[in-house]
């Protein structure tokens, strides 16, 4: 661990995540959970128990537990999400561990964490019960008709001791969203006992053209998407209800392992992905509350690191990209520049106009854009990332081959060229 790191954590990733400045982490996992007995992350470091990793390989330090998640936290001023064991965990387990969190000292667990230097309570709002409960893979996998018995125990348990938590159901739309899907067995039996609802996919099979590559991740959003509009739709129970997606695991998974275990590298054409995924996320608001990015750092991470570097993978940067500029109102768009994917959003101030579009074509495209409908000076702040070859990608210690670069200000009441492999995000004034 280099001389300058802060309480244990690198400092040169905790920069990396503070410019990313994602809202929510989400810890342990992911498939470990399901194995993981949270108490052995707990008490000094030196004296915790070392495991066998029950999900992947390798062994399992027990070095980073609740205590030290919460705390990195704190240190990238973001919001934590903590998931319990519902493979081989139960919920006698899974209450404690809501109350060693949000328990005041004078409870049992409570009193545990304050006897760890933790008095205050952590006050942690959003708990997955469970992950990915549906897949044979999953340790303490169960048929979908036990499943929901043990969840609605589990989530009863948790809410008993703090009544104010957020819960996410484990869910999954499945290849056919037929009456046989997993979300729909959740929704109509478990309903009562969830406040959003987990969905995932990956993108595992890379697609040369790399307009047909892009197009992978929306397509993905819109179908799960769909299929929960369809949802409510067809179940009753859903009725007067607002239960939205918690898409808490998504991304490419197809690269070179270039980082340690399942540490893929990432190119220009898989940022350009991610940035249209993003797009879709905004045109779902309606049933999709929330998005994370999997991973974070290293495996299939937006940041990389080796023993003496970190930086940004080229997925981090569209991520932080919208993440700083872009805005969080969306602005219904109507176009026809496919294979192009065009996004709009006014700022929370409602004093800006943002813009965003992914061209995955490798000329330059010429756009006439009609902004009529809000009043815009026309002079907009412009971020491009792009590059000539859709196979760049970044590597840790050496010149970015894959950056945020900012450009002149855009006219945008004449016609725009867009850079090929290209995002372009402009940000304008509303009059």
């Amino acid at each position: 661990m280099p001389a300058d790191n802060v309480d244990g954590f690198r400092k040169d990733t905790l920069d990396l995540l503070k410019q990313l400045d994602a809202p929510v982490y989400r810890w342990p996992g992911g498939n470990f959970v399901s194995g993981y007995d949270w108490r052995d992350g707990l008490g000094e470091r030196d004296k915790r128990p070392t495991r066998t990793n029950p999900a992947w390989t390798g062994i399992e330090p027990n070095d980073m537990g609740m205590d030290e998640f919460v705390h990195l936290c704190e240190l990238i001023g973001t919001e934590p999400m903590i998931a319990v064991n519902t493979g081989f965990g139960d919920a006698y387990s899974a209450a404690a561990e809501v109350e060693y969190a949000n328990g005041s000292a004078e409870t049992l667990m409570g009193k545990a964490r304050a006897a760890n230097g933790h008095p205050k309570p952590f006050g942690v709002k959003w708990w997955c019960v469970g992950n990915e409960m549906w897949g044979a893979w999953q340790l303490g996998y169960m048929q979908l008709n036990q499943y929901v018995l043990k969840h609605n125990w589990v989530e009863e348990k948790m809410r008993q001791v703090d009544p104010t938590i957020k819960t996410v159901a484990s869910g999954d739309i499945g290849t056919r969203v037929g009456t046989n899907s997993w979300s729909r067995g959740m929704l109509k039996s478990c309903a009562d006992h969830m406040n959003l609802i987990s969905e995932h996919f990956y993108v595992s099979r890379p697609n040369q053209d790399v307009a047909a590559h892009v197009q992978q991740v929306p397509a993905n959003i819109k179908r799960i998407a769909d299929a929960h509009r369809q949802f409510r739709k067809d179940i009753p129970s859903l009725e007067g209800k607002d239960i939205r997606i918690a898409l808490d695991e998504w991304n490419y998974w197809y690269g070179p392992h270039a980082f340690g275990e399942l540490g893929t590298r990432y190119f220009l054409k898989d940022a350009l992905g991610i940035a249209a995924g993003l797009h879709e996320y905004f045109r779902d608001g309606d049933v999709i509350f929330m998005a994370n990015y999997a991973q974070t750092v290293n495996v299939i991470g937006c940041i990389k690191t080796t023993k003496t570097h970190a930086d940004f993978d080229s997925t981090g940067l569209p991520l932080m990209l919208y993440r700083r500029e872009f805005g969080t109102i969306p602005v219904k768009v109507e176009h026809q520049a496919a294979p192009l994917d065009i996004s709009a959003a006014l700022t929370s101030d409602g004093k800006a106009l943002t813009v965003g579009v992914v061209n995955p074509k490798s000329e330059v495209v010429q756009l006439k854009l009609n902004l009529k409908a809000i009043q815009v000076t026309r002079k907009a702040q412009t971020w491009i990332i792009a590059g000539s070859d859709p196979m760049a990608c970044n590597q840790p210690g050496e010149p970015r081959k894959v950056d945020i670069t900012e450009d002149a200000p855009t006219d945008l009441g004449i016609t725009v060229s867009v850079k090929p492999y290209s995002i372009t995000l402009w940000r304008v004034p509303v009059q």
